[in-house]
């Protein structure tokens, strides 16, 4: 059995586009093409059945190294912890204030963009200081 090449990372949410551009804000991805024959996505999207219209909407990483991102409508709202986060490797290589004054400089970033600070986690002598954020529509994920 050979090794998986590539992942994609999928989000339930209510309002896919607008957390697709979210993450894409965050992480640097971008908006792929729309499929051959579309001028738009926006053109895409309404060639749909009115059901299926805004259902689903997806980011990549332009470099081509980054999972893509997808993200589906759900009827149900979050009510639970994730199981599964990302963690936004913001702070890598940095040790005490130095991590710290980064994982802040971030933090203030992506609150401008409508991101909610939970908590800070500070260094306990095994893991080093992380910031645990929510998305705009709640998802955890961590500034690392």
């Amino acid at each position: 059995m050979g090794s998986v090449k590539q992942f994609q990372v999928t989000f339930d949410c209510a309002e896919p586009e607008r957390v697709a551009r979210f993450w894409c804000e965050v992480l640097g991805y971008v908006v792929p093409p729309p499929p051959e024959g579309f001028a738009s996505w926006a053109e895409f999207d309404r060639s749909l059945p009115p059901e299926s219209q805004g259902s689903a909407f997806a980011c990549v990483d332009p470099t081509g190294v980054g999972p893509r991102l997808f993200f589906q409508r759900v009827p149900e709202g979050k009510v639970v912890k994730n199981r599964v986060h990302l963690d936004v490797r913001v702070g890598t290589g940095l040790v005490g204030d130095e991590r710290l004054a980064t994982l802040e400089a971030e933090c203030t970033r992506l609150i401008a963009l409508g991101a909610v600070r939970e908590r800070v986690l500070l260094a306990d002598g095994i893991n080093e200081s992380c910031i645990v954020m929510q998305d705009i529509e709640g998802h955890e994920f961590c500034l690392d």
